[in-house]
């Protein structure tokens, strides 16, 4: 319940809010104007990377008409243009570029628009006769648009309503059975096609849990109609498979609002070449930039940037990216410092967005404090930073900063929690996690580099006195965990799905993924050498013989392989554990050195190159691959130095732009023309609260003025720490972690009983009873403490006007605008 005794305080407070404006302004921008008018249009093109072979009357093509204007720019005019065909009779073209077989022969495409004219050969062969339809190769495709074997419907383990097909068609054997064998061949019947339930059902003609899935007609229906009209062949072991598929256009800039049809080729084992758009599945990676149809178009929406579409046929993915620019000819940026700066800026040139201008000496100190400590600075640092009249100020704070205990306090807290080095028995486990939280401490205070920090854990050997980092051992007890925690946190490779199926977004199978979890077959586990129970501090030992893994599913014994390796010959004396890093630490893994640099620009500046951080897929490309490329030589050469990586993301200018949107990169979210500001971590707010209020925290198991960040078991937490979404160390993904705003805390920084505590003693009572300084002077050390700045005019005059009316209690007045103040956005954010 509220201390009723608060209840007129915080009216007053509200109204000192209000009029002081503590929440920070919004710059509402102006119109974005986009790539504009294109100019004048000088010839069309129509797309066309192979030559267009239509074998079969069931084949099809996607025609991509391109417009180029005098301004540089291309458009895509594939609905715009009027299509005709010269001889009539081979193949006829709709209004939206999709060529449909009609005839044998061979005849010319013209696309005519505005006076302009381009023309595509096409040849169409075997039309008069059929051609085997091959079910691996046609069919299963379709149960994949559709969605039929998604995890959601008959793909699921047990199948849906008596029916079942392998999870997005990657056992296609195992389909045919399911649907032509099995339940007494009643799902098909050659002859009469359309009497089949298969296609009574997907046309919703009898009923069926899914809906309407094809319309009668359609090039869906047709194609399963011929095949069942075949006889439900197969294909011949022979047969050409797919082997990799290519989009067309790879890459293009669009208007806003503009729209882009693309053309999707599946490329054979045989050389052959064949149009799939049509089959193909689309997603974009950020669907608040970008939407896409079944038929492949694709429309961007009014936020510039970059945005990827995957494109999925038969387990082979590819991207297509679109840049969206917002049209602004920016010819002046603040200074680049570093190479970050270069490739940042020539991005925002490219984009046409104009960046913030550098934020000031209060803003970056606080920044900066809080980036690399997790503290708020004191009063003290800041007034000797803006007076500072060095020109090279701010690098040196950062390297003083690096070089200080609260980096590795902060940073030990950062890799804490996605190690998971929590306890999970009292009893038994908390050795381990006090040693090995003091090893990540250590190993960062010493600056030990990332290879040789990573080789450390992954290859860890004996218990946990000599070698603490073996605690990460202790959750993670079968090879399969052990490599997915690796790839997730190491190679920023989710490949879990990869455990019973294909991944869907990537190409690794079965295959991969056991030969990877070989590595982790002669890992050993026995007692600690004091006889302590082996469940909780295991002694880790590498047991000599042959390293291999079994494929659950085709029986294939697998050699350790590394992620899109060659399968490695191990000695049986030798510890496969450290051929993984040594493969992992090579200087031409593309996983190793990218993952770390883009977990640590993501700490920074608010948002990854590649966002989620670890999910680093090639259908998640990076919004700026040269600067993720150019982070990653730079960490390399640098001899894998994480203070070197911080100090160089530190140091440039993009780190140190102002937070305050201009007029054109409001709703800039991936190309960082401005600081993107940032919720404080639990454990630093809580921390802050105690500095700005001047009361130390009580934290269970620490000493007294013990620092949040410094808890070495994430599974000890207060209430605080809990409703303000400090992880608990379950998984390695840094995704536990919320960020996400609730009512309960609201309600905890508004009217707790620990709130209310903090604010009316420490700070409060201390100014309340200082005689000798001014108000002017104490409201200035209050701001200081809290925003780390001295309040402005108006601010001033508020606060001081309060103090004035409640002069008979002034502890209760400080108290709250100390209130007020740890309330504001300004306070609970990094700007």
């Amino acid at each position: 319940m509220p201390d009723v005794r608060w209840a007129p305080a915080w009216q007053r407070i509200w109204m000192v809010v209000v009029l002081c404006g503590w929440a920070p302004a919004v710059a509402w921008g102006a119109k974005a104007p986009g790539l504009g008018n294109p100019g004048k249009l000088v010839r069309l093109e129509v797309l066309q990377p192979e030559s267009l072979v239509l074998r079969g009357k069931d084949a099809r093509a996607q025609l991509v008409v391109l417009g180029h204007y005098d301004s540089g720019q291309m458009r895509d005019l594939t609905r715009k243009v009027a299509y005709q065909v010269s001889p009539s009779g081979v193949v006829q073209v709709d209004s939206t570029g999709f060529v449909t077989p009609v005839g044998n022969g061979t005849a010319t495409i013209t696309a005519s628009y505005q006076g302009h004219r381009a023309e595509a050969p096409i040849r169409v062969e075997h039309f008069d006769r059929p051609v085997p339809i091959n079910f691996p190769n046609q069919i299963v495709p379709i149960f994949t648009k559709l969605g039929c074997n998604m995890g959601a419907c008959h793909g699921k383990s047990t199948g849906q309503n008596g029916f079942k097909l392998s999870l997005l068609g990657f056992y296609p054997q195992e389909d045919y059975e399911y649907l032509v064998k099995e339940g007494r061949g009643r799902r098909l019947f050659p002859a009469a096609p359309q009497r089949s339930l298969l296609l009574l059902k997907a046309t919703n003609r009898m009923a069926h849990g899914g809906g309407l899935r094809i319309e009668p007609g359609s090039y869906e229906y047709q194609l399963l109609y011929n095949w069942i009209a075949q006889g439900m062949p197969y294909g011949n072991p022979d047969d050409p498979v797919v082997q990799r598929i290519a989009v067309f256009p790879q890459r293009m800039a669009l208007p806003l609002h503009g729209q882009q049809q693309l053309q999707v080729l599946a490329y054979y084992s045989d050389g052959t070449v064949q149009d799939v758009t049509r089959m193909a599945q689309y997603e974009p990676n950020m669907p608040e930039m970008a939407e896409v149809s079944k038929t492949g178009l694709v429309r961007v929406f009014d936020l510039t940037g970059e945005v990827g579409v995957m494109v999925r046929y038969q387990g082979h993915v590819t991207v297509f990216r679109a840049a969206v620019p917002l049209g602004i000819q920016v010819k002046e940026f603040p200074p680049a410092r570093n190479f970050v700066d270069r490739l940042v800026f020539a991005k925002l040139k490219e984009l046409g967005i104009p960046p913030s201008p550098v934020c000031d000496d209060y803003t970056f100190v606080r920044r900066v404090t809080l980036d690399i400590c997790g503290r708020l600075p004191t009063p003290e640092e800041v007034r000797q930073f803006v007076a500072d009249t060095d020109p090279h100020k701010r690098d040196k704070l950062i390297d003083r900063l690096l070089n200080s205990p609260d980096y590795a306090d902060y940073f030990a807290n950062k890799w804490a929690s996605i190690l998971r080095v929590r306890t999970v028995r009292r009893a038994e486990g908390m050795r381990g996690t006090y040693l090995f939280h003091a090893w990540i401490r250590q190993s960062l205070l010493e600056n030990k580099p990332y290879d040789q920090f990573v080789r450390e854990i992954v290859a860890a050997s004996g218990d946990v006195r000599n070698h603490p980092p073996v605690a990460w051992f202790r959750e993670l007890t079968t090879p399969e965990a052990i490599i997915e925690d690796i790839a997730q946190l190491f190679l920023g490779q989710r490949i879990q799905c990869a455990r019973c199926h294909h991944h869907p977004f990537e190409r690794w199978s079965q295959k991969d993924y056991y030969g990877f979890a070989a590595f982790f077959t002669r890992l050993g586990r026995k007692d600690a050498a004091d006889g302590t129970s082996s469940r909780v501090e295991p002694r880790i030992y590498h047991r000599r013989g042959v390293a291999q893994a079994t494929n659950p599913r085709t029986r294939q014994r697998l050699r350790p392989t590394g992620l899109g390796g060659k399968p490695l010959d191990i000695p049986p004396e030798d510890d496969p554990r450290h051929y993984l890093v040594d493969w992992m630490v090579n200087p031409k893994n593309p996983y190793f050195a990218k993952s770390l640099v883009n977990r640590y620009w993501k700490h920074f500046f608010g948002r990854g190159i590649v966002e989620p951080e670890d999910d680093m897929r090639v259908t998640n490309p990076p919004s700026n691959p040269e600067l993720l490329d150019a982070l990653a030589e730079h960490f390399i050469r640098s001899g894998y130095d994480m203070k070197e990586l911080i100090r160089t993301l530190c140091r440039s200018t993009v780190y140190q732009l102002s937070s305050e949107p201009n007029a054109y990169n409001e709703t800039d979210k991936q190309n960082f023309s401005r600081y993107y500001a940032k919720r404080l971590p639990a454990e630093v707010l809580y921390d802050a609260l105690a500095q700005a209020t001047g009361v130390p925290s009580r934290l269970p198991r620490m000493p007294a003025g013990a620092r949040a960040v410094q808890l070495p078991d994430m599974s000890l937490a207060n209430y605080f720490l809990l409703v303000f979404g400090r992880p608990q160390g379950t998984s390695p993904c840094e995704c536990e972690r919320s960020y996400d705003a609730n009512l309960a805390q609201t309600l905890h920084l508004l009217n707790s009983r620990e709130i209310q505590d903090k604010v009316q003693r420490g700070h409060a009572l201390r100014l309340a009873r200082d005689r000798e300084r001014s108000d002017r002077e104490k409201v200035e050390e209050l701001y200081l403490y809290t925003l780390n700045r001295p309040p402005k005019p108006k601010e001033l005059q508020a606060c001081l006007q309060y103090l004035e009316k409640h002069r008979d209690r002034p502890q209760e007045a400080y108290a709250d605008i100390l209130w007020a103040l740890i309330n504001t956005k300004e306070f609970l954010f990094n700007h």
